[in-house]
């Protein structure tokens, strides 16, 4: 006890802290994807360890920036992993963050791997990305494309695509479009260069809007 009262600091022993990153992503023609890297520990997400005096925000971006060369995501704080013994190097306390970014923003050298055949990764890095795929399933069953993974204007069935990837399943298409439809609004145009009769386009209703249909 110190003179104020107060525990001293230096009588508790002190896990590192580190940070993790799954982003998620859809590659033209694939599957929801994550981006992985690879090195002496084997396939894991791309991190770091929290420097002295270091924001956590600022310690994940600049460990992804570093290791994969993508910079331009939004992070959300996902889960800590505390599990004793989850690395081999010593007590480590892991802030996983997850980022759902368009493949445009991915940018090499990252390693983009589906979410199915990601195999056995490092620590316990198998973990963080099953909760970051339920996560964003969960949000991608209430709202379209939550993440803006594709741009506006889109038809139906580009979104229901884009859907069933990041579902992993198949989705039935009119009971998708029954759920998806009091989000949209439609722009009056077609699209064009399709094969068969053109279909209408979307965008997202705005938050006004949004008002309303709550």
């Amino acid at each position: 006890m110190n003179v104020s009262g107060s525990p001293d600091l230096t009588a508790y022993p002190r896990p590192s802290v580190a940070v993790d990153a799954a982003v998620l992503t859809v590659p033209p023609d694939r599957p929801l994807s994550v981006v992985l890297i690879e090195d002496g520990h084997g396939r894991r997400l791309p991190g770091t360890f929290v420097r002295e005096r270091e924001r956590l925000d600022d310690a994940v971006r600049r460990g992804l920036a570093a290791k994969t060369g993508i910079e331009t995501v939004e992070l959300q704080q996902l889960h800590v992993f505390d599990a004793p013994h989850r690395d081999d190097r010593g007590w480590v306390l892991s802030v996983a963050y997850l980022a759902v970014a368009p493949w445009t923003a991915i940018r090499p050298p990252a390693l983009v791997v589906p979410a199915a055949e990601t195999g056995a990764l490092a620590f316990d890095h198998d973990q963080i990305v099953e909760r970051a795929l339920l996560t964003i399933r969960q949000d991608y069953r209430a709202r379209p494309d939550p993440y803006r993974l594709i741009a506006e204007p889109f038809t139906i069935r580009q979104l229901h695509d884009l859907h069933q990837q990041v579902a992993g399943e198949i989705l039935m298409r009119d009971s998708f479009r029954r759920t998806m439809s009091p989000f949209l609004r439609e722009t009056g145009e077609l699209a064009t260069g399709t094969v068969g009769k053109p279909a209408r386009r979307f965008i997202h209703r705005r938050v006004q809007e949004d008002q309303v249909v709550k």
